[in-house]
């Protein structure tokens, strides 16, 4: 590959990020911009991005600026009295602060639901089109000579636990496989097609696909895809595969907390740069967007499932002190709620910095 034909390959991946966390980006702040301005709150400025302005114009009619910022991570939509009374040129009524809870609510979590609203529609697409990915654990093919093979796994048995966590879908299931564990081998409890039950341990190791002569490395089994046939079927399929995502996103975090997962495993915007940069691999143009469809769809999952979780900083800490007020009738301290943002945002700010060096030395140890 030549130096050229390098760069602009490197700039395409470029342009597909972009595009894709724009997107997601986006369709968050709109969520809380949508509702800011149904509720007559008050908005200062809308942005795309972080860091300098690259970008800017001023709404004549409502008098927001709207920005696009340099780095593009994230996003905001400025609001008067987002924490308390800070500006005494604007009517009282519109500062976020004298809302209603419940409406203060709506606009803190119409962003994550924006999120899920896409990834929703994305998932619905891809069956329609492409048919659903596997959701439920019931093995569809083992391949010869595998480790699967060598422990007598058979098409048409499900996998109801592993190392005995209970397992309901197989998004759960491949981040239950990555938990750490003393031993080398996986226990599986197995149920075959005659009803009966059985725990077998299989170690993952090296085999061939018979059909492609590719050398693999794994336990040699592939799931069985849903069917999406017909109009309800992809619709209730989006739905389940949007529920079995937030269902492995959970298990992570949970993996995260107690150390089953390391936090090597965590990718920035350098992984996710590698991510997008995989649509490129694919030799078909369809399989190519299909990926592209479900990349934003898995994105978006993650970016609104992080920042639903009540940790100060992300909207899900609002949320919390939103909570906390309906419950005492009385509104936190709000200098107590910010200093917690406002450290919640370094701690996030530091994380960001600990992964994005990760990802480069993950990359860094690849090439070498």
């Amino acid at each position: 590959m030549t130096f050229i034909t390098s760069a602009v390959l490197f700039i395409l991946k470029l342009l597909l990020l972009l595009f894709v966390l724009g997107l997601i980006i986006l369709v968050h702040e709109f969520g809380h911009f949508m509702w800011a301005k149904k509720f007559k709150v008050y908005i200062y400025e809308f942005s795309i991005g972080m860091g300098p302005v690259a970008f800017s114009w001023k709404g004549k009619k409502d008098k927001i600026t709207y920005n696009i910022r340099w780095i593009p991570i994230g996003g905001f939509v400025s609001m008067a009295g987002e924490v308390y009374d800070d500006d005494d040129k604007i009517p009282k009524k519109q500062l976020l602060c004298n809302k209603p809870w419940y409406q203060r609510l709506i606009i803190m979590v119409a962003g994550v639901m924006n999120n899920f609203l896409l990834a929703i529609v994305g998932l619905i697409v891809i069956a329609f089109i492409w048919g659903g990915d596997p959701i439920k654990p019931v093995i569809d093919k083992v391949y010869q000579n595998s480790p699967a093979a060598e422990a007598h796994l058979e098409s048409g048995d499900v996998i109801t636990s592993i190392n005995g966590y209970q397992v309901s879908n197989w998004d759960k299931a491949r981040v239950i496989m990555v938990y750490k564990s003393k031993n080398d081998y996986t226990t599986f409890t197995i149920k075959h097609q005659n009803g009966k039950s059985e725990k077998v341990k299989i170690t993952p190791g090296e085999f061939t696909d018979e059909d492609t002569g590719e050398k693999l490395n794994g336990y040699g089994i592939s799931m069985s895809k849903e069917d999406t046939s017909g109009f309800f079927k992809p619709i209730l399929y989006g739905f389940r595969r949007f529920g079995t995502i937030i269902d492995s996103f959970a298990y992570t975090i949970w993996g995260l907390i107690s150390g089953k997962i390391g936090f090597n495993n965590l990718s920035g915007p350098v992984g996710m740069y590698s991510m997008v940069g995989s649509a490129f691999e694919y030799s078909a143009v369809s399989e190519a967007i299909w990926y592209i469809i479900f990349l934003i769809a898995y994105l978006s999952i993650n970016v609104g499932f992080i920042n639903i979780l009540p940790f100060p900083a992300f909207d899900g800490g609002h949320v919390l002190f939103l909570l906390i007020e309906a419950i005492f009738r009385r509104k936190v301290d709000a200098k107590i709620e910010n200093i917690c943002h406002m450290i919640g945002f370094v701690l996030i700010f530091l994380l960001m910095i600990a992964v994005t060096f990760n990802d480069i030395a993950r990359i860094i140890g690849k090439l070498f």
